[in-house]
């Protein structure tokens, strides 16, 4: 039995009118399907959406009572605008979270009087960035299907984005994955659920740098193509895919409904390394659900919270933290942040991109504008472990590093806050991903994984070290697509 779409009401001043702009204003405005392919604009830019749908209270009481799947669907059936059939797309929305480990996908947890904590890794690889990518591979799937075009998913990592994207999209008929991650600084689990993944189509590069340098290297690569062999192109699988920042928007609404929404308003604390999850809050928020405040949670790594608190929007050194996941200093999802700050103003954003490192500062009327919205703060790792033992003392309840650090910014904003209200802090990771913090912090000795890993450390590996160098590693990608083309030209 298909359920009544109330999406259809709002899409009457919306059908086939959506379109996504760059954020630096010369790449030419693209439909749902373009914007999925393309990753990056071809300026350089982000893509967004050229105006937002926006709910009015009623619309938000109609949704408040719509269990998970169904929400995603009436949102994110706004931004697709058509381009994929509206049965197609239910399907695929039902088929991502159909085989989630709880049945709400994300439920909520009270940790304390007004304290609550939104568990976002029930998907296969436990951490939140499975809710947008089981969809996204569902969606090249499709895409590419309907266009009869193979493509060379390239991808960087800092830990949860490689294993969720190479779940999401291995299955696909029509990609090659290649996914980077700092070689070293990623978590035993994290980088075993992406090396034990043997899948002819899936190759693992493991680079020596840091985080910053995989994504400089992803964004060097997007940017000129031209090592690939003809009819290939890159599309992508971090948050700089519009699509992935699409379908977190959605457990935003979900969250809030369930404390009261849009009755009552919300805070959310996001422990934050690229922007991606936290803009996805902003976005809600812009389109109608009451939010009070989003907390930007940094670890040592703290260049968000720098900027917000002091303007100070230099790059520091980048440290390997018991969060690594956060270990970032270019946060690149923060341009499309920077761009409804700068008044949609591409041509200031591409000369704010194109100055040299350091030297951006954010306007009076900007720092002013974002402070309205957010506040932060910074956990390095003794207030991560104190966090975890405190929050395990007093409940129960077992914190991994990354959502700690959301944990501590909810409390420090909360003791400075007479009437907070509500504080919904985003567990974006399973705990037995990060034995390490865990350990560290006097709760436990060992986190068991769920049955479905239970065999990760006996499983065989398979991954490539490169050197920090972008021509290394177009190389690697170039020969893997070319030795894939021939293949299938002998069939």
């Amino acid at each position: 039995m298909r359920h009544r779409s109330y999406a259809c009401v709002w899409k009457t001043w919306v059908k086939h009118t959506m379109k996504y702009i760059s954020t630096r204003g010369k790449a030419p405005a693209l439909g749902f399907e373009d914007v999925l392919l393309a990753g990056l604009a071809s300026d350089g830019g982000l893509y967004v959406p050229e105006k937002l749908p926006t709910f009015t209270d009623l619309d938000l009481q109609r949704l408040a009572t719509l269990p998970y799947a169904q929400l995603a669907f009436e949102i994110l059936s706004l931004f697709v605008d058509g381009e994929i059939e509206n049965d197609a797309l239910r399907d695929m929305i039902n088929d991502s979270y159909a085989e989630f480990a709880h049945s709400a996908v994300t439920p909520l947890v009270q940790l304390g009087h007004d304290e609550w904590v939104l568990e976002l890794f029930h998907g296969p690889t436990l951490a939140f960035k499975d809710i947008a990518l089981q969809l996204l591979g569902r969606l090249f799937d499709h895409v590419l299907s309907k266009r009869n075009q193979r493509v060379a998913i390239l991808g960087a990592t800092s830990g949860d984005t490689g294993s969720a994207a190479i779940e999401g999209c291995r299955h696909g008929e029509h990609v090659d994955i290649f996914i980077l991650h700092p070689h070293q600084r990623v978590s035993e689990v994290q980088r075993r659920q992406m090396t034990t993944v043997l899948d002819n189509h899936v190759f693992n590069i493991a680079v020596q740098g840091n985080f910053d340098d995989c994504q400089a290297i992803v964004k060097a690569s997007f940017a000129d193509q031209s090592f690939l062999p003809d009819g290939r192109q890159l599309v992508a699988v971090n948050s700089i895919n519009w699509a992935r920042i699409m379908a977190q928007i959605v457990y935003y609404f979900y969250a809030a409904f369930q404390l009261g929404a849009p009755g009552r308003q919300v805070s959310f604390s996001v422990p934050t390394g690229n922007f991606g999850d936290i803009f996805a809050g902003y976005l809600a928020s812009q389109m109608g659900l009451p939010v009070k405040r989003l907390l930007i949670a940094t670890n040592r790594n703290d260049i968000l919270h720098r900027t917000l608190s002091d303007n100070d929007c230099e790059p520091h050194e980048l440290h390997h933290t018991l969060s690594p996941s956060m270990d970032i200093m270019v946060s690149s999802n923060f341009e499309r942040l920077l761009f409804d700050l700068y008044q949609r103003d591409g041509a200031a954003i591409a000369d704010m991109m194109s100055a040299e490192s350091g030297a951006m500062r954010l306007s009076d009327d900007a720092l002013l504008a974002a402070r309205r919205m957010f506040s932060s703060a910074r956990a390095d790792d003794q207030q991560t472990c104190d966090t975890i033992a405190e929050c395990y003392r007093r409940t129960g309840y077992l914190l991994d590093p990354h959502t700690a650090t959301g944990v501590f910014a909810a409390q420090q904003y909360a003791h400075v806050q007479a009437e907070s209200g509500p504080i919904i802090t985003l567990a974006t990771a399973h705990p037995a991903k990060f034995p390490d913090a865990v350990k560290r912090s006097g709760v436990a000795s060992c986190v068991d994984l769920p049955a479905h890993l239970s065999d990760l450390f006996e499983r065989e590996e398979r991954f490539t070290v490169l050197p920090n160098d972008a021509a290394a590693v177009q190389r690697f990608v170039a020969e893997r697509c070319t030795a894939d083309v021939e293949g299938k030209a002998n069939q």
